[in-house]
């Protein structure tokens, strides 16, 4: 009897624990369609099939010393191939290009920086929004022309705040000024360690961008544009001569720190 007794109610409670957890998935899917909040996921934690690298002194496609990997589900930036680091600057290309968009990332900075990597570059990585296509770069060239979401972590001491902006090639209007330094601190805390950290940017054309670091906006400046005064102006510069940047690449970058992305998704906007 006593084992009549107490079977009923756990099986019951299983059941209806099923069942709770199969509405509540089922809520979960209804909200996010009534939202219209259909997330893309750019990294699939399987392979880099919808990625292309370009390495600086080496042709589009070529993965350098095996940098950009996944591993355990997780996109890494490794360098345990190389012997020094000889300022070989690599970025991974997402395929599509976008306009107006929000992009989820969800990163963390690990291990060692590679010997020979600059102390700027020291927990750094970013993300290049509105960039020029990968086929465009030049053998030699270090960075794509873009607009950078800085990701920097912390040496365990100092105050060093992520989701900065930086401008390879560009620049931007914050509070009605041409702003033409080519970093700029966001007025995000400080993330030392390993923790992964959630970061999120809505980019709205050419228009405006915004910075969000665990939900809170840290950053937003309006008008990105590619900067006359830069080496690949020219050649960049649509036909109709509009130095605006509406759309562009996503990419992210190897510069001499090991970094994870265990996320990376977009959410397309109406325009």
């Amino acid at each position: 009897m006593r084992l009549h007794l107490f079977s009923f109610p756990t099986a019951f409670l299983a059941t209806l624990l099923l069942v709770t957890a199969c509405n509540s998935g089922q809520r979960s899917k209804q909200n996010e369609e009534k939202s219209g909040e259909n997330w893309i996921p750019l990294f699939n934690g399987k392979d880099l099939n919808d990625w292309q690298s370009k390495f600086k002194g080496y042709p589009l496609g070529v993965n350098y010393n095996n940098t950009f990997r996944v591993e355990d589900g997780l996109l890494r930036v490794r360098y345990d191939d190389w012997e020094k680091f000889g300022s070989v600057y690599g970025h991974l290309f997402y395929k599509d290009e976008f306009s107006h968009y929000r992009l989820r990332v969800e990163y963390r900075f690990v291990d060692k920086q590679v010997n020979g990597g600059p102390g700027w570059a020291y927990r750094n990585n970013g993300l290049m929004l509105h960039g020029q296509p990968a086929a465009s770069m030049e053998l030699d060239q270090d960075f794509p022309v873009s607009i950078e979401v800085q990701l920097l972590g912390g040496n365990g001491e100092s105050e060093r705040t992520t989701m900065n902006l930086c401008t390879p090639g560009t620049n931007v209007v914050m509070n009605g000024e041409l702003i033409r330094q080519h970093c700029n601190k966001s007025r995000s805390r400080t993330y030392h360690g390993d923790q992964w950290v959630a970061a999120e940017v809505e980019v709205r054309g050419g228009e405006v961008i915004r910075h969000f670091i665990d939900g809170e906006e840290v950053m937003m400046y309006e008008k990105p544009q590619l900067d006359p005064g830069e080496k690949y102006y020219e050649k960049l510069l649509p036909s109709g001569g509009n130095k605006i940047l509406a759309k562009g690449t996503i990419s992210i970058q190897a510069e001499s720190h090991p970094t994870d992305f265990r996320k990376i998704e977009l959410l397309v906007l109406d325009e």
